[in-house]
């Protein structure tokens, strides 16, 4: 198997222990490959998904005052059906938007979200 060095921030590596601990994993090489295969999985059922879908698309940002997320939202907002918006600790924002619109379309807003590197967290769960 190749080994590949990679640097990490003392964030991420702390993350990539917890990932460790929680699976019960024997060492960080196991912990990475985990994390990539969870990766993979949620590739593989955004690359799957097609036709019209609905659901809800959840994403934490990090700055409330960055404009990004609004922009993002102006640009598919025929996708958007409804979209709640919540402050959160620490400058962070909570949005919650019910999605209808083609896969194709739901792929892009997902990708322009992940793309912009200012999300913590991005999940659609399709109904």
């Amino acid at each position: 198997m190749p080994v590949v060095s990679v640097s990490l921030s003392d964030e991420n590596l702390a993350f990539l222990d917890k990932i460790q601990e929680a699976y019960k994993l024997k060492g960080r090489s196991d912990a990475v490959r985990t994390s990539i295969q969870s990766a993979i999985s949620e590739m593989q059922d955004m690359e799957n998904m097609t036709g019209p879908v609905e659901g809800i698309l959840i994403t934490v940002r990090h700055d409330h005052a960055d404009p990004w997320m609004g922009i993002i939202q102006a640009k598919y907002i025929n996708c958007i059906k409804t979209q709640i918006h919540s402050h959160l600790r620490d400058k962070k924002c909570l949005e919650v938007m019910v999605i209808s619109c083609s896969a194709d379309e739901l792929k892009e807003i997902i990708q322009e979200i992940k793309a912009s590197g200012k999300a913590d967290y991005v999940r659609f769960v399709r109904s």
